[in-house]
């Protein structure tokens, strides 16, 4: 009988998560030489190009043991970014261990610590592994030390490895045999699965890729979903080798699949338990949460002729991420659009990215908002992440915005840098802690409206590459939030309108007069670009005119002919004030979106 063991990898970005899976793919044989391809587990051209995971992946690798004994290895990928932690701690639900990837240059990092604690929140063996041995950089003996202070586990268990060449990945997939122990759960008992990623097809519909825990399932079988009380009836079920290989059944302890004409990923929920409708659970598995979107924007088309084709487009990216949700939104300055939901900055780009290159759209984003809470004079709580909808000023009586706490690890030579940066974006309650001599980890709670422009950006540069960032919501807290509108020629540009700190009302306005004051092309006549908070104008470009030389056909004679051709000149130039319009161009609106984002 095969011996199951279901693991992951977990690290910081950029430790060499993926080619260590490409590795242990090639070690067992999976894959032949002619078909691989690095990263081979990613499937999107957007992970291969940036090195991270975007999408939860899954492989069953077939092991024979120095003792003769044949192994399932289910190797289930995670994302390696913070916007996608709830999909990572599903992943990890189905795990019984995992590996810890240290990169032997870098060390332990930000998110390396913060994965390590969602593994021992769900009691996994854990094993250390220091990857990238072959840099002349790598500082073995380094790494030891934090993994034993920073993590607190055994330096002499670590595996020293190189994803690159291949060393030490026979010694790893024995530890995978040796030390995370096989799977607990009963086939006699009633079917309860755990659903950890779902992807569409067009012909077959939602692929769930699940853990079994305990029971049986088979196609035929009527499945229910925990969450919603939905049921559907099995089509096929399988095992993950790169291609879906179908099974008779799936038992407990394996990872894999099921198709059973689910019309949507929406009808899927990560975290999710399956049971069987004719023997159902008597409770779902625990962890399941609703994940719910954390930043905010709105999308355009470039041209209103493409409108029908976002809609559509949003439509089938919809079915291969369940996580992203939009709704209809219109803009005077822009025309019609969407209002979307995201889990973070990164998730945002990841959209924007794939809706302009798999579906050739020109796309205006708006800039991201977070979620606000407002309480109003009767005592209502109203949420709001749309500036169109911010309620009247004089039936607020309190404001709150959300706050996270980011926990942020440098070499110590960095520290007045960050600092700078976390006062500025209005960090409090600073705490620091030297896990290792030249390193220090800064913590503070901070506004998540501060970290979601660029913040993460800023960090790279000051420290040069070698900050890393992580951080965990908090809650909602009072502040002082005002709406800034944006004003051209008097009238009000709603698309640039914004929830902003009062302290800052002021430097945003001023920035963003002065980058449309250099988009705007000028007119015949004088353009005040302003910011106002209600009614008080708190920045203002002008943008002068053109001037026609009226005066040019006067070749002498008194001056008050010339007098009299200049005041015809200034009140042509009030009346066309008056009656023309301002056509803002779409670059103006890219150019203020993107010196914010």
């Amino acid at each position: 009988m095969l011996k199951i063991r279901n693991f992951s990898i977990i690290a910081h970005i950029d430790h060499g998560k993926s080619t260590l899976a490409d590795r242990l793919i090639q070690s067992t044989g999976l894959v032949e030489k002619r078909n691989f391809r690095d990263q081979i587990l990613d499937s999107m051209e957007i992970e291969r190009e940036r090195g991270i995971t975007i999408k939860s992946q899954a492989v069953t690798l077939p092991y024979t043991n120095s003792k003769g004994e044949h192994f399932e290895l289910n190797l289930i990928d995670t994302p390696g970014h913070v916007d996608f932690s709830y999909e990572v701690s599903r992943a990890l639900a189905s795990c019984e261990g995992v590996i810890l990837l240290v990169d032997a240059s870098q060390g332990v990092e930000a998110q390396t610590v913060a994965n390590l604690y969602t593994a021992m929140e769900h009691d996994l063996a854990i094993i250390p592994v220091i990857n990238k041995i072959d840099l002349p950089s790598a500082d073995i003996e380094r790494v030891k030390e934090q993994i034993e202070v920073d993590l607190g586990l055994d330096s002499d268990m670590s595996i020293l490895c190189s994803a690159k060449e291949g060393t030490g990945i026979n010694e790893l997939l024995e530890a995978i045999t040796e030390q995370i122990p096989p799977p607990s759960g009963s086939v006699d008992s009633p079917l309860t699965a755990v659903i950890f990623d779902a992807q569409y097809n067009t012909f077959r519909g939602t692929i769930v890729s699940c853990r079994i825990f305990t029971g049986c399932v088979k196609p035929g079988d009527t499945i229910r979903l925990m969450s919603n009380g939905v049921t559907y009836k099995v089509e096929e079920t399988g095992i993950f080798q790169l291609e879906r290989e179908p099974r008779d059944s799936l038992t407990a302890g394996q990872v894999g699949y099921i198709m059973a004409g689910i019309k949507t990923v929406m009808d899927t929920k990560i975290g999710d338990t399956i049971t069987l409708d004719s023997n159902p659970a008597s409770n779902p598995l625990p962890g399941f949460k609703v994940i719910k979107p954390v930043v905010f924007s709105s999308v355009y088309p470039v041209t209103s002729e493409d409108y029908q084709a976002l809609a559509d487009s949003l439509d089938k990216y919809q079915l291969n991420d369940a996580s992203f949700v939009y709704q209809k939104d219109s803009s005077a300055a822009l025309g019609n659009g969407f209002r979307c939901g995201f889990l973070g900055l990164l998730h945002l780009e990841i959209v924007q990215e794939r809706l302009e290159r798999e579906y050739g759209l020109s796309i205006i984003m708006t800039i991201p908002s977070v979620r606000y809470q407002f309480i109003l004079g009767n005592g209502e709580t109203v949420t709001i992440d749309n500036p169109l909808y911010y309620p009247d000023p004089g039936n607020i009586t309190k404001a709150l915005e959300p706050y996270i706490r980011i926990s942020i690890l440098i070499p110590e030579r960095y520290m007045g840098a960050v600092m700078d940066i976390c006062l500025e974006r209005r960090g409090i309650n600073s705490r620091f802690t030297y896990p290792t001599p030249g390193r220090i980890e800064i913590r503070f709670d901070i506004p998540l409206a501060e970290v979601i422009y660029d913040f993460y950006g800023r960090l790279k540069t000051v420290t040069q590459g070698y900050g890393s960032f992580d951080y965990d919501f908090l809650d909602y807290r009072e502040s002082t939030l005002v709406k800034l509108d944006i004003l051209v020629n008097g009238e009000k540009v709603d698309a640039l309108s914004r929830i902003v700190h009062q302290d800052r009302a002021r430097t945003v306005a001023l920035k963003t007069c002065e980058k449309l004051k250099e988009e705007i092309p000028r007119h015949l006549f004088k353009i005040p670009v302003q910011g106002a908070i209600g009614g008080t104008i708190i920045a203002r470009s002008t943008i002068s005119p053109f001037r026609k030389d009226v005066t040019a056909k006067c070749y002498g004679g008194d001056i008050s002919r010339k007098r009299k051709l200049l005041e015809k000149q200034k009140k042509g130039k009030k009346r066309m004030k008056m009656v023309g319009s301002v056509s803002i161009p779409q670059s103006a609106f890219l150019a203020v979106f993107k010196s914010d984002n």
